[in-house]
């Protein structure tokens, strides 16, 4: 009898256990979304929380940028208060390649940590070519292009990135720059470490004081592409990406009670999907 009794509570016990279980499960379903690429990942303990197709390699867009202010914000002895001349090449780069733009004006003196808010916010690409520029080595722009771009690629390597390449500093390549929504995510996590960029890539906008080439200053007004920042609690960057081969990426973070989730989606099929997908993975990152 007592044996009767043990089995019998034993098994209302499992079935008790799969109840409970099964509800705490259905709290947090996996979500589905749209983009075929997405990663997500506690950045406090690196632990993942999600992945579809995490380590395939894709076009990343202005995502690319991110590794562009990090590789800056690495270098030894950095002044972000040092001013950049801005030269006609980077105007000139703009209009050949349709790019997105800062809206820098030749001849304007502008100072590194503006040149960050350009190259994050309005996703400048005539900002990444002055810094790509301003920090590469060598006694020609296209040299000192091409060694910012091998930094580039050389912070990947260091932060044992075997899914990502650079072949641009903006992500306007030739074919060759491409990450994963892994690769990509641990490369924000790691320049999220920076306060600089922290601070920057929060700004929803921000109005910069530059001195003209005539000594005199103007106004640029930029406003943060990262919509994410206004629409949901507790956000705080990263950045954006978009393109005919890289549709529609974002690579996203937001802090809640003390926890930071982050993580990328690559290649939605439009904003609204993008924005969708990436409220869904944060929602699943602070439910896990």
């Amino acid at each position: 009898m007592r044996s009767a009794v043990t089995v019998s509570l034993t098994a209302s016990a499992v079935l008790a256990g799969g109840l409970f279980a099964g509800q705490a499960h259905a709290a947090t379903p996996v979500p589905s979304i749209t983009a075929p690429g997405g990663f997500v990942m506690n950045n406090g303990t690196g632990t993942t929380l999600y992945g579809k197709a995490a380590d395939t390699r894709r076009s990343t867009g202005s995502t690319t940028k991110i590794m562009t202010a990090k590789v800056v914000l690495a270098q030894p002895n950095l002044n972000l208060d040092a001013k950049v001349t801005i030269q006609k090449a980077y105007s000139d780069y703009i209009v050949a390649k349709n790019a997105s733009s800062a809206r820098l004006i030749v001849g304007d003196k502008v100072t590194v940590r503006q040149l960050l808010y350009g190259l994050m916010l309005p996703s400048g690409c005539d900002a990444a070519y002055a810094l790509a520029d301003k920090f590469g080595t060598g006694t020609t722009r296209d040299a000192r292009v091409k060694s910012f771009i091998g930094k580039m690629n050389a912070e990947a390597r260091r932060l044992g990135l075997r899914n990502t390449h650079f072949d641009s500093f903006d992500g306007i390549g030739g074919g060759q720059n491409y990450s994963t929504p892994r690769d990509l995510t641990k490369i924000a996590s790691s320049a999220m470490k920076n306060s600089t960029f922290r601070t920057v890539v929060k700004t929803k906008s921000t109005q910069q004081k530059v001195t003209t080439k005539n000594g005199g200053y103007r106004y640029m007004s930029w406003t943060n592409t990262n919509k994410l920042l206004s629409t949901y609690s507790g956000a705080i960057g990263v950045k954006t990406g978009s393109g005919p081969q890289a549709k529609y990426c974002l690579v996203f973070a937001a802090t809640r009670g003390g926890k930071t989730v982050i993580g990328t989606v690559l290649a939605s099929p439009s904003e609204a999907n993008r924005a969708a997908d990436v409220k869904k993975l944060l929602d699943y990152g602070f439910a896990r």
